[in-house]
C-alpha cells in the first residue's frame, strides 16, 4: 500500500495558461517535458484503457479530454524509462452511437472513419512507436469488431494481443511474465462476445452481446441532453415468477438491472420504435427496445425476439467456454454486479490472483470505468485503469484520465495515476482503494 500521495512532476505555475478547463494546456511547454524523471526502478509499462474515441464529435465521449490525451502521449515519448504502452480495450468506439445513427454494413470503414476523426491521437501513437516504445492493443467490447488487419493499417507496427476468439485478448508482460492485462469484459454477461444467443438470427456472424444495444440507448439519452421521459416498460414482480429455476432466477436478475438502467436513462424514443437500424454482425433490419426487453408470459420471463436464451445456464456456460474463461462465473453475480466495481475485482481474484495456475501477481482491467487500486496481503495487486472519457458517469469521483504504471522488475509496486488538466501526474492509488 502506498504510504502517501506522490506528485511526479510539473504542477501548474501562476504563469501557465490553461485553456478551457479540460481543453488542454495551450500556450505552455508542458508537452515538451517528460511525465516523470526516471527513478532507477528500470523499464516501465504504462496502461491506459477506455479512451472511447468516437466517429463523430457530435456525440463522442472523448472530445474535451482529447487534447490532454495527445499531450500525455507527447510527454510519454520523452519519458525514457517507458518501454511499452498498453491500450487495454475500448480504444475506437463502435457501440456508443445514438439509436438513430445511420445504418451501415462495413465495420472496417467505420473504424477507419473513427480513426480519422481522432487523427491527432493516431499520429501521436505512431510517434510513440517511432521513439522505440512498444504500443500494444488489447480488444475491448466497444471495439469488438475491430479486425487486426484494419488496426495494422491504421497503426502500422502496433502489437495486438488477441485470443483465438474475436473481440478478446490478454497481454502478459513483466520480467517474469507475471502481469496480466485484459479489458475485463469476457466475464460480463452483458458485454462479453456472444456467438450463441442470436445464432438463429445472425448465423455465424453473431457476436454482439446485449450491451451493444444498451450502449446505443444510453448514447441517445445523453445526446438528447438527458431528457426526462416517462417510460412504460413491463414490470415483473418476483411473486409472479417461479424463481426456484436457475434459468428464471437469472432472467429475473437481468430484468432487475435492465429495468433500473432503462428507467434511469430515458431517451425520447418509445420502446416500440424500430430505432436500431443495423447491418453488422449478422443483424440486418430494424429493432426496438421491446425486441430485447424481458417480459413475463405464462409465468416465465423471456425476451420477445433478441437474446431469447441469453439467461439459460446452457447458453451461459457455452459462452464462457467459447470466451476462454478459466474459472466459471455465476451468471447472477455477473448480471447484478454490472453497475459496480466489486464484480470485476472478484474476477481479478478468482481468475488470476487467487488462482495458482495463472502465475500472475498483477492484474490490470478496464471496462467498468471505475479506477481502483487493491493490494492483497500477499503483495499481489489489482488495478482498474478507469477511463479517459470527458464525464465519468460510472464513478462519482472526478476520476477521468487515470492510468497504471508497472515497473518490469518490481511489478508489485505498480500504481495508479491521474493526468491532471494542468499537466500534473499524481499517484492516486491510496484514494482509489474502494470498499
Amino acid at each position: 500500500m502506498k504510504k502517501k500521495l506522490i506528485t511526479f512532476v510539473i504542477m501548474a505555475m501562476a504563469s501557465i495558461f490553461i485553456a478551457g478547463g479540460c481543453g488542454g494546456s495551450a500556450g505552455t511547454d508542458i508537452a515538451s517535458r517528460p511525465l516523470w524523471t526516471p527513478d532507477g526502478t528500470g523499464a516501465k509499462t504504462v496502461v491506459i484503457s477506455d479512451l472511447h474515441l468516437g466517429v463523430s464529435d457530435d456525440f463522442a465521449e472523448n472530445v474535451a479530454n482529447r487534447p490532454l490525451l495527445v499531450e500525455f502521449l507527447q510527454r510519454l515519448q520523452l519519458t525514457s524509462d517507458v518501454k511499452e504502452l498498453v491500450i487495454a480495450g475500448d480504444f475506437l468506439d463502435e457501440w456508443y452511437l445514438p439509436m438513430n445513427y445511420p445504418s451501415y454494413s462495413d465495420s472496417d470503414e467505420f473504424y477507419r472513419q473513427a480513426a480519422k476523426n481522432n487523427q491527432t491521437v493516431m499520429d501521436e501513437l505512431k510517434n510513440v512507436m517511432a521513439k522505440g516504445i512498444k504500443v500494444v492493443y488489447v480488444p475491448g467490447n466497444h471495439d469488438q469488431l475491430l479486425r487486426s488487419g484494419v488496426l495494422s493499417e491504421l497503426l502500422p507496427g502496433v502489437v495486438q494481443a488477441r485470443d483465438s476468439v474475436q473481440g478478446l485478448g490478454t497481454w502478459r508482460t513483466g520480467a517474469s511474465n507475471d502481469v496480466a492485462i485484459e479489458h475485463g469484459h469476457r466475464y460480463d454477461v452483458f458485454s462479453g462476445p456472444d456467438f450463441v444467443s442470436n445464432k438463429s438470427i445472425c448465423g455465424d456472424k453473431a457476436a454482439l452481446p446485449p450491451g451493444y444495444f444498451y450502449a446505443r440507448y444510453a448514447a441517445s439519452w445523453v445526446a438528447e441532453k438527458r431528457s426526462a421521459v416517462s417510460k412504460d416498460y413491463p414490470e415483473i414482480s418476483s411473486a409472479d415468477v417461479e424463481l426456484t429455476s436457475a434459468d428464471q432466477h437469472n432472467a429475473y436478475c437481468c430484468y432487475l438491472i435492465l429495468s433500473s438502467e432503462l428507467n434511469r436513462m430515458t431517451p425520447r424514443e418509445a420502446s416500440g420504435d424500430k430505432t436500431f437500424d443495423l447491418g453488422i454482425a449478422g443483424f440486418n433490419g430494424k429493432y426496438s427496445v421491446q425486441d430485447f426487453y424481458p417480459v413475463l408470459k405464462n409465468g416465465r420471463i423471456s425476451s420477445p425476439l433478441l437474446y431469447q436464451g441469453f439467461q439459460t445456464s446452457a447458453d451461459w456456460n457455452l459462452r464462457q467456454r467459447q470466451n476462454l474463461v478459466a474459472k466459471n462465473v455465476v451468471f447472477a453475480d455477473s448480471a447484478l454486479g454490472a453497475t459496480g466495481h466489486k464484480f470485476l475485482e472478484s474476477q481479478a481474484l478468482a481468475q488470476y490472483l487467487e488462482n495458482p495456475a495463472s502465475g500472475v501477481d498483477v492484474v490490470i482491467f478496464g471496462h467498468d470505468h471505475i479506477p481502483q487500486y487493491l493490494q492483497l496481503a500477499s503483495g499481489k495487486v489489482y488495478i482498474n485503469t478507469g477511463t479517459w472519457v470527458d464525464h465519468n458517469t460510472a464513478c462519482k469521483d472526478e476520476t477521468s484520465r487515470t492510468f497504471a504504471v508497472i515497473p518490469a522488475k518490481t511489478p508489485e509496486s505498480a500504481a495508479l495515476y491521474q493526468y491532471g488538466v494542468n499537466g500534473s501526474v499524481t499517484d492516486v492509488s491510496e484514494i482509489m482503494v474502494r470498499r
